[in-house]
């Protein structure tokens, strides 16, 4: 690094791993915890809203969402998610990070809580209403994405910047599993309070009136730990990296880093202005200086997580299919409403436990020591390779002797998207940009995922009918194989100090350079 890097930004280089980091961890993890809890568990009441307000009088089989009331319900918190991450990652980088951060935490909690109160009794109006709050529920959970990201990225110090990043999206992992629970502890009350028989023995009985409560009350869950952060975002002071290099106020940097370090900091204004002067890294992202420095990076990250998440989400969302498809989840007439909620979130659940939460920590524990690069090329090399293991012999693992396999394998490859292009999708963007630039190159990055979750979303639920799950699980099998060849796009950030990475430490170079030369 240059020697005439600002000494605010040293000084959170080379900081020591302190109290405020694991602050800054919960903070921001706490609002990704929300996010999938959010975006999730929608997947765990779907087969009850069908039974609920699809029931056709006399059919052998309980009501199921149709297929495009069924992917609207699952994939518009998507659609708002995409617009969430473009606009507020833009906006985080003209108001600030911090400013947008508890704008965004509204958001969230107030659509969490209208989603459960859908309005009316009939189907149509009460769908309509829940996808109009799952939209703007989606656009807050979008702009959590880039600001969390980033601000998490400016806070760290070099050496853990990967694990501090990691250590925030894996608290995704808590959310999905925290969503199972709730399901869980939800749907076994009700069974207690309301004990009704299988569909087959009685379909009137089955579904009893109050089940109308439950998946309003889990979906109204995420509003609480968001909600619980506010104050705390609220308080956090907004990052050195963005009061020094996009807003030029060393003095106000360099006194919120001296509380927040709690050691002294030097302001240097006069090298902010001498870099406000020059000039020289004020590109904008749509220049040729961003697209010969940055296009080939911004490629890379956009595409690496459009494919990632194709696969991801489509795994996520419609593994209670695929269970049932196996025969794992028992014939949907064969138990009560209540039963099959509980029998689908302890599946979905038992998956988050022992493949998706450690995966998440694998990856903040080796991240800093093998790199990013090196992790994502091997989580999708091994989630190929065990989607193509599941998809050739289909018909192997359909075999009631060999489900228990099946969900092993299922669920390496839920491991190695956590211990692999999961993570480090979310990590990289926040690393390798300009500060002034850094929000809204994420935003793009994880726009570009949530297309791909759309794709997955609305994509899966026609493919499977039309093609089959075996044809459906070789085309995710292409896609990561895809996802693999697109990482080398994407450099590796290990190491190194975010300057480095978005080349902001040139112009200090440079100054550099030129003093001695005239000295």
């Amino acid at each position: 690094m240059a020697k005439d890097q600002l000494d605010v930004l040293n000084a959170l280089d080379v900081a020591k791993t302190q109290w405020y980091h694991f602050t800054a961890i919960v903070i921001a993890g706490m609002g990704f915890f929300t996010d999938a809890y959010d975006l999730f568990c929608i997947s765990l009441v779907t087969k009850l809203l069908g039974r609920i307000y699809y029931q056709q009088h006399g059919s052998a089989d309980p009501g199921s969402l149709p297929s495009n009331v069924s992917a609207a319900v699952n994939g518009v918190a998507f659609c708002g998610t995409l617009s969430g991450q473009l606009f507020f990652g833009w906006l985080g980088d003209k108001l600030g990070r911090k400013r947008v951060y508890g704008m965004v935490l509204m958001v969230m909690v107030l659509c969490s809580i209208a989603s459960g109160l859908s309005f009316g009794k009939q189907p149509k109006a009460v769908i309509s209403t829940l996808c109009f709050f799952r939209f703007w529920l989606g656009f807050g959970i979008g702009g959590d994405y880039p600001l969390s990201a980033t601000i998490m990225s400016e806070y760290a110090n070099k050496k853990t910047r990967g694990a501090f990043i990691a250590a925030v999206f894996a608290m995704q992992g808590f959310g999905i599993l925290a969503g199972g629970m709730v399901a869980i502890i939800v749907s076994t009350v009700f069974k207690e309070l309301y004990p009704a028989p299988s569909y087959a023995a009685d379909p009137a009985a089955s579904i009893f009136p109050e089940a109308d409560y439950a998946w309003r009350i889990i979906l109204m869950f995420g509003a609480i730990p968001a909600l619980l952060t506010y104050y705390w975002r609220a308080k956090m002071p907004e990052t050195a990296r963005y009061t020094a290099l996009v807003s030029k106020n060393a003095k106000k940097a360099a006194a919120d880093m001296s509380k927040v370090l709690q050691v002294e900091v030097e302001a240097e204004p006069e090298k902010i202005e001498e870099r406000s002067q020059q000039g020289r890294n004020d590109f904008g992202l749509f220049s040729k200086a961003f697209l010969s420095r940055h296009g080939l990076h911004l490629l890379g990250t956009t595409s690496t997580w459009f494919l990632l998440d194709i696969a991801f989400y489509s795994q996520n969302l419609f593994q209670k299919d695929i269970f049932s498809a196996i025969g794992w989840i028992p014939k949907a007439n064969t138990m009560s409403a209540m039963e099959e909620v509980f029998k689908i979130s302890r599946a979905q659940t038992l998956i988050a436990l022992c493949s998706t939460v450690p995966g998440y920590w694998f990856t903040v524990a080796f991240i800093d020591r093998i790199g990013r690069f090196t992790i994502q090329v091997m989580g999708f090399f091994f989630m190929t390779v065990f989607m193509f293991a599941l998809a050739i012999p289909y018909h192997h693992w359909t075999l009631k002797a060999n489900r228990v396999g099946f969900v092993v394998m299922y669920s390496l490859t839920f491991f190695f998207s956590n211990f692999g292009p999961n993570a480090t999708t979310f990590v990289v963007p926040a690393e390798i940009f300009p500060a002034r630039l850094r929000s809204t190159c994420h935003g793009i990055s994880a726009a570009a995922g949530k297309a791909g979750a759309m794709v997955g979303a609305f994509g899966f639920q026609y493919a499977e009918k039309g093609i089959g799950v075996k044809n459906t699980l070789i085309i995710l099998g292409v896609v990561n194989f895809l996802g693999l060849l697109f990482t080398f796009l994407v450099p590796e950030s290990k190491g190194k100090s975010l300057e480095e990475m978005s080349g902001e430490g040139d112009e200090e170079t440079a100054t550099a350079t030129q003093s001695s030369q005239q000295a």
